[in-house]
């Protein structure tokens, strides 16, 4: 049997003593993290040794909370604090992990100091903080209490961990990792697609179906305009000030629990009625430095392909990525001859083959040809055994389903 890692994510809904334990835990949490990377600055100014994991636990939580000027650490889950701390140890190992090149992609910078100001804060509980869901529906938390949360489905199996999150709109999360049995397989199908992304259409299908792009941030432009205005209007340190800027986290929340509850849709929707699926490895950050980055940002395409790469491992189809310097645009499908380069205004064009492409169409069938052909010579197909737990697994807002109706030729629904 194989396991795979998934990650789960509810409301919860805490009362007015809750959230004051809530915010002393938040609090504990960065303080015993910022002095655990104080100290190891301070070691390594000095010319000391690293400082290890236990010997950081020792001073700065055992020890810390004999002292009169950290005893209020003892108000708190130690097991919470430890997990601060392991958060600080996976950020130092990512960091020398990423200058000796163990880790690929960007190279990462050392950590930084958490600061209250921050409009995200989380903590994290494991199995040994002893946490537990209820018979009533309710998440029990070590010195917190009872936290209502809203279940929108129910878990395949006990947690092994949770993270409460409060993000920048003041809404409260619980995001619950599980070890779940893997789903059983979805039948075979025969077809197979490849996907080219853009900005007009979010995605062009090789059968030709094309799916109109949202454009959710774009729509929502003109109230987050108005609340920016408000936001700007107030001074700075007033009631009112937080108050607006609340009021433009939550609107920018709605639009991102929109754009992910419909990507979801619409990558589950590809999963089941393909066998594979191909996708352009695009470079979204060198492109979010053009001059069409509010357009790249709002498409989203990176969490999409990520939806559709995990969904594929997980149900038994083949996911690939398609190198991106790969001239799908200007390479005729039929012929497979590779012409100049074209204006983003040439959205059809003639080869002369004889052949007359759509730009977006010949893009996705030279994708999905090349995507074959690299899975072929890769051989057969080894799923992975275990698969990263998805950010944003589910989602809870009451109205992330909204406007969702924006697809030609494919039903999400």
């Amino acid at each position: 049997m194989v396991l795979v890692q998934l990650r789960y994510n509810f409301r919860l809904y805490p009362d007015t003593a809750q959230r004051e334990a809530l915010a002393r835990s938040f609090g504990c949490a960065r303080v015993v993290f910022n002095d655990g990377l104080r100290l190891r600055q301070q070691a390594r100014e000095a010319g000391e040794e690293y400082v290890s994991d236990g010997e950081l636990s020792r001073r700065l939580i055992t020890e810390a909370k004999s002292t009169p000027e950290r005893v209020w650490l003892g108000e708190v889950s130690s097991a919470m604090l430890q997990q601060a701390l392991a958060d600080l140890n996976a950020a130092y190992r990512n960091f020398f992990a990423s200058i000796s090149g163990k880790r690929k992609g960007r190279k990462l910078a050392l950590p930084r100091f958490r600061s209250r100001k921050d409009n995200r804060q989380a903590i994290r509980f494991t199995k040994n903080s002893r946490f537990k869901v209820l018979d009533n529906g309710r998440l029990r938390l070590p010195k917190i209490g009872d936290l209502a949360v809203r279940w929108s489905r129910a878990l395949p199996s006990d947690p092994s961990s949770v993270a409460v999150i409060k993000d920048a709109a003041g809404r409260y999360f619980a995001s619950f990792v599980v070890q779940a049995a893997e789903e059983e397989v979805l039948p075979p199908v025969g077809s197979e697609v490849g996907i080219d992304l853009g900005l007009t259409h979010f995605a062009v299908l090789s059968d030709g179906t094309k799916v109109t792009a949202p454009k959710f941030l774009r729509r929502a432009a003109r109230k987050l305009k108005r609340l920016q205005q408000d936001l700007s209007r107030k001074i700075n340190g007033s009631n009112r000030r937080k108050k607006a800027v609340v009021q433009v986290a939550r609107a920018h929340a709605r639009v991102a629990d929109t754009r992910r509850d419909w990507q979801h849709k619409l990558s589950t929707t590809l999963i089941r009625e393909n066998q594979a699926v191909y996708v352009e490895d695009l470079c979204v950050v060198g492109l979010g430095r053009t001059r069409l980055a509010k357009s790249v940002h709002d498409a989203g395409w990176a969490g999409f392909t990520g939806m559709l790469e995990y969904k594929a491992a997980r149900y038994g189809r083949t996911f690939g990525r398609v190198d991106r310097f790969f001239p799908s645009t200007r390479m005729c499908s039929d012929c497979g001859r590779i012409n100049d380069k074209m204006a983003l205004n040439v959205r059809a064009w003639d080869c002369p083959c004889g052949s007359d492409h759509d730009r977006d169409v010949n893009a996705a069938r030279n994708i999905k040809a090349a995507g074959q052909a690299d899975f072929n010579d890769r051989g057969a197909q080894v799923r992975p055994g275990l698969v990263p737990a998805p950010r944003g697994e589910a989602v809870t807002h009451p109205d992330a389903a909204c406007s969702t109706r924006s697809v030609e030729g494919i039903s999400v629904h």
